[in-house]
């Protein structure tokens, strides 16, 4: 009874999301790019998305952001879904394999620790340890016969992580809508700038998608927009960072298997090693935060995505 109290189904399900859901939009991505432009598809995800929260939210009675919010909120929904997911998604258009990817992106919370540094943050000596054994690993899996036949793919998947890892934290630091309401502002914003992306690059539609690629633009807009990203933020309230930023390091495996399970994707020895020593530089990361006490709750401002999704996809 103690576990269980300890560990409630709201927890459960959130981090269920987390691991398993967002784990696997990467190869749900990597399977709608197959029949939509990646831009398009982004868009056309986020903007549905945070139209429904939106709608949603103000039925329910939640304020009207004030255009001090939704400056603020749109400023992090380009960051992180715009640079961030858009980034992901036009790579793995270019032939990267989803699991791959995921991995790139797994190097978020390196980029959180050096941006968060120029806030003032003051990092301990094994977090640093792991930025740079982080930094080897990301060398080790451009290595990779995978990222080597995408040179664009892999300058994108590091775009999309330090972006990601940028917008989090100075996400911090603005005025955002309460709640929910910032992944709403944001995923609009970000989705209209995707769609503008979108027409600006000249993508175009050469055929109706069949249904596999309507059944990838429905899951990622329900279960990896809404439902994963609210756990997310339901679990930065309720568990320490470290916790809520834990699927940086469980994507990435569950992401390769669904690959290699579902698509026949492969990866090598090289970045089956660059797995190994990113996953052990985030946990070197991680530790700290998790012998630290939790910190007090701030009430001014809620912190939308730290990542890792974070999380970009």
């Amino acid at each position: 009874m103690s576990g269980l109290r300890r560990f409630p189904l709201p927890l459960i399900a959130a981090f269920f999301a987390l691991y398993v859901i967002w784990g696997s939009t990467y190869l749900v991505i990597r399977i709608g790019v197959e029949y939509w432009p990646p831009l398009l598809l982004a868009g056309v995800r986020f903007v549905i998305a945070g139209t429904l929260m939106y709608a949603f939210l103000r039925w329910r009675g939640a304020p009207a952001p004030t255009w001090a919010q939704w400056k603020a909120a749109g400023i992090i929904g380009v960051l992180l879904l715009a640079c961030g997911n858009g980034a992901v998604s036009v790579a793995e258009h270019t032939g990267v394999a989803s699991g791959v990817a995921a991995l790139a992106v797994a190097t978020v919370p390196l980029f959180t620790l050096l941006c968060g540094y120029f806030w003032g943050a003051r990092n301990t000596r094994l977090e640093w340890a792991g930025v740079a054994l982080g930094m080897i690993g990301i060398v080790m899996l451009n290595l990779g016969s995978n990222l080597q036949s995408s040179p664009l793919g892999a300058a994108l998947l590091i775009f999309a992580a330090a972006t990601w890892a940028f917008g989090s934290v100075w996400s911090k630091h603005l005025p955002l809508p309460q709640g929910a309401m910032a992944s709403a502002v944001e995923m609009l914003v970000g989705g209209v700038v995707l769609l503008i992306g979108s027409v600006v690059s000249g993508e175009h539609m050469d055929q109706v998608p069949p249904i596999e690629g309507w059944a990838a633009l429905a899951y990622l807009t329900v279960f990896g927009s809404i439902i994963a990203f609210n756990a997310y933020m339901y679990l930065l309230k309720h568990v320490r960072p470290a916790a809520a930023t834990s699927y940086a390091y469980v994507n990435p495996a569950v992401a390769v298997l669904l690959g290699i399970v579902f698509v026949g994707e492969t990866i090598g020895i090289e970045e089956a090693l660059a797995m190994l020593v990113i996953i052990s530089a985030v946990v070197l990361i991680g530790l700290p935060q998790w012998r630290r006490t939790p910190e007090q709750p701030v009430t001014k401002v809620v912190p939308t995505v730290v990542p890792t999704e974070s999380r970009v996809n």
